[in-house]
């Protein structure tokens, strides 16, 4: 994409003369870290790989950033290759799906084909969406695996490294932003939040403290009441939802 500045005659001439292949160029991958929360537990969206290297095993979704021929036509972002590997691998629609930036990994070595510097995301999937996963791309197979269950999982690349840094990222980021959101219904109600922010912290998150910190979010306008209620086991409870902005 053009700056939109315009290049001085001299400039000009020395693009002309420009040879990118002089130089090396690794190649760009992005990959992604998705979770969600399925039977209280926090869990990260792993793909079986087809081809080699690392054939059979699991992996992050993820691929190659697609890279242009010329100066003029240099490819897709970075951010429309990780929105079209989720939707490619995965099935699922970006729109629907909170994803931004994590970390850039680029230790030489880290994948046994050629140099291949690693620009990671992570995701959030709401709960109800997570049943609509299918593999796709160069995956055979996806499934939510608990993070609790990687510790001693063989995972293809680096991807251990990369899944504890997106736990790290969400787990900080869980603590003074909204992305607690996105991992609850479209309504919820005061415990069901609270549970989510336990499972996420994994450690029990008391009620009462709990309460007043969501009084603060109700305060800030971060989220509303909702039409309806919850039926529970002792009463009909109220719900809420995140209001955006």
């Amino acid at each position: 994409m053009s700056s939109g500045r315009r290049e001085s005659a001299e400039e000009k001439q020395f693009l002309e003369k420009y040879r990118p292949k002089d130089y090396a160029r690794p190649s760009v991958a992005v990959d992604l870290v998705i979770f969600t929360i399925i039977d209280a537990q926090l869990r990260v969206l792993l793909v079986k790989r087809q081809e080699h290297p690392f054939k059979g095993e699991w992996a992050l979704p993820g691929g190659f950033v697609r890279v242009g021929e010329s100066a003029k036509d240099q490819g897709e972002d970075l951010d429309t290759a990780a929105r079209r590997e989720l939707q490619e691998e995965t099935g699922l629609e970006p729109e629907r799906v909170h994803i931004e930036q994590l970390y850039t990994f680029g230790r030489s070595g880290r994948d046994p084909r050629m140099r291949v510097i690693a620009v990671t995301y992570f995701a959030l999937v709401r709960p109800d969406l997570a049943p609509f996963v299918k593999a796709g791309g160069d995956a055979s197979h996806a499934q939510w695996l608990p993070v609790e269950a990687l510790k001693k999982a063989e995972l293809a690349f680096d991807h251990r490294e990369i899944i504890e840094t997106g736990l790290a990222r969400v787990r900080g980021k869980l603590e003074y932003s909204g992305i607690a959101f996105d991992l609850v219904p479209l309504t919820f109600t005061i415990p069901e939040l609270r549970h989510v922010y336990s499972i996420v912290l994994d450690r029990e998150m008391d009620p009462g403290n709990f309460r007043r910190k969501f009084n603060r979010m109700l305060d800030d306008g971060l989220i509303e009441q909702a039409p309806g209620k919850r039926i529970t086991a002792s009463k009909p409870a109220t719900v809420y939802r995140f209001k955006r902005r």
